[in-house]
């Protein structure tokens, strides 16, 4: 006899626990909800969750492992703060593997991946929120890259990109950096349009630069 069940989950692509607490976590930390420097006490989150510390625990060791989360002796886990050289070398990550992207993705953009750009350019510019500018900011730099197909490679992106997501928010924020930023992603589409991919490459490593620049310039002048 067959045993047959109507609407049975796949419990093959069903998240674990640990794996929702873990998605949770860093998206709040990346959106700047949870600071650098403060705790996480796993009894909290366990009653958040209604689960056993197990699924917790699990979760905080993959996110010490990505650099989100870092356990310290008698405080037990705390939001990761990262120092100024690390940051630096996470934007120079970030600039030579998006020059690199955009690079490969020129040769092959269609006037559909422009007008994706270009939308996403758009709304970037027009967003008074200023909470939405850093996930709108990357919207568009998602829509250049696209083109590229190199699936792999747009993940290394992301994830480098939300190490320092919390950072960006502060740097679009300071310095005129949303006005400077509208400025730089209409000359990078330019020369996108223009099927220049060397032009775009460098102008996307220097975007990225002189963000990480001014970034600093506001970290020291704040004393951090």
């Amino acid at each position: 006899m067959t045993l047959e069940l109507q609407d049975v989950p796949d419990l093959g692509t069903t998240p674990t626990a640990s794996e929702v607490i873990l998605r949770h976590l860093r998206g709040a930390i990346v959106s700047g909800d949870l600071a650098e420097g403060v705790p996480i006490r796993q009894d909290d989150v366990a009653r958040l969750f209604n689960v056993s510390k197990i699924p917790v625990r699990e979760a905080l060791k993959r996110l010490e492992a990505e650099g989100f989360v870092a356990f310290q002796r008698n405080r037990g886990a705390t939001v990761a703060r990262l120092s100024e050289p690390e940051i630096v070398q996470i934007f120079e990550v970030r600039a030579i593997l998006e020059a690199n992207a955009i690079r490969l993705s020129v040769p092959k953009m269609t006037e559909v991946d422009f007008d994706r750009a270009g939308q996403s350019a758009e709304a970037f510019a027009r967003e008074p929120d200023v909470s939405r500018w850093a996930a709108l900011n990357w919207d568009f730099h998602a829509s250049l890259y696209a083109a590229a197909d190199r699936p792999y490679l747009i993940r290394l992106i992301r994830s480098v990109n939300d190490r320092v997501e919390r950072y960006l928010r502060v740097q679009l924020t300071v310095s005129g950096g949303h006005a400077t930023a509208v400025a730089e992603h209409a000359a990078i589409l330019a020369a996108c349009r223009a099927g220049d991919a060397d032009r775009a490459a460098t102008l996307v490593y220097d975007h990225i630069m002189q963000a990480c620049q001014s970034l600093q310039t506001h970290l020291r002048a704040a004393g951090r």
